[in-house]
C-alpha cells in the first residue's frame, strides 16, 4: 500500500506538471503574466509534491529493512509528507489566483469561474495557515468547472 501510495503522488507530479504547461501554453499570447504565475506556481507545487513522494518513499523503504528506531522514522517521514502537503497548498493556491485572472482577462470562460478560482485560490493559500477544509470549497469548484468547462465545450478565440 505504501508503495501505491508512492506512485499516485508521483502521478500527480506528473499530472500537475502538465497542466502547468498546458495551461500556460492555453493563456500566454492574451494573458502573458497570468500564464507565467500559473506556470511557475504550479511547477513549485508539483515539486512540493515530488519531495512529499521521496519522503514516502523513504519511509516504505526504512519500514522493510528497519533500523535503528524504524517506527519512529517512518512516522516522523510521514509527517514530514504531510506537512510538505499543507505547505504546498499555498503554491496550489498561488496557481489557481492567476489562472481566475487569465480567465477573466481572455473572456474565453464565464466570469464567474475566473472570480471563484481567485477565491479558491485564496482559500487554499489561507488553508495552509488556518486548517479547514471549507476554504478550499471554492477551489474545487473552480477546478471541476474549469475541467468540465475545456472537456465540453474547448477554447474559441
Amino acid at each position: 500500500m505504501a508503495r501505491l501510495g508512492v506512485a499516485l503522488e508521483l502521478l500527480v507530479v506528473l499530472t500537475q506538471a502538465l497542466a502547468a504547461a498546458g495551461f500556460y501554453r492555453l493563456f500566454r499570447e492574451k494573458a502573458p503574466v497570468a500564464a507565467a504565475g500559473i506556470a511557475a506556481f504550479g511547477l513549485v507545487n508539483a515539486v512540493v509534491v515530488l519531495g512529499s513522494a521521496a519522503l514516502l518513499a523513504t519511509a516504505a523503504e526504512v519500514a522493510d529493512r528497519p533500523f535503528g528506531d524504524a517506527a519512529t522514522t517512518v512516522q516522523l517521514l510521514y509527517l514530514v509528507s504531510g506537512h510538505l502537503w499543507t505547505a504546498g497548498g499555498i503554491f496550489f493556491g498561488l496557481w489557481l489566483i492567476p489562472m481566475g485572472q487569465a480567465v477573466l482577462t481572455t473572456g474565453w470562460m464565464p466570469r464567474p469561474l475566473g472570480w471563484i478560482l481567485i477565491a479558491g485560490g485564496v482559500g487554499y493559500a489561507v488553508s495552509a495557515f488556518v486548517p479547514s477544509d471549507l476554504l478550499a470549497v471554492p477551489a474545487s469548484i473552480g477546478e471541476f468547472w474549469m475541467v468540465g468547462y475545456l472537456l465540453v465545450k474547448g477554447v474559441r478565440n
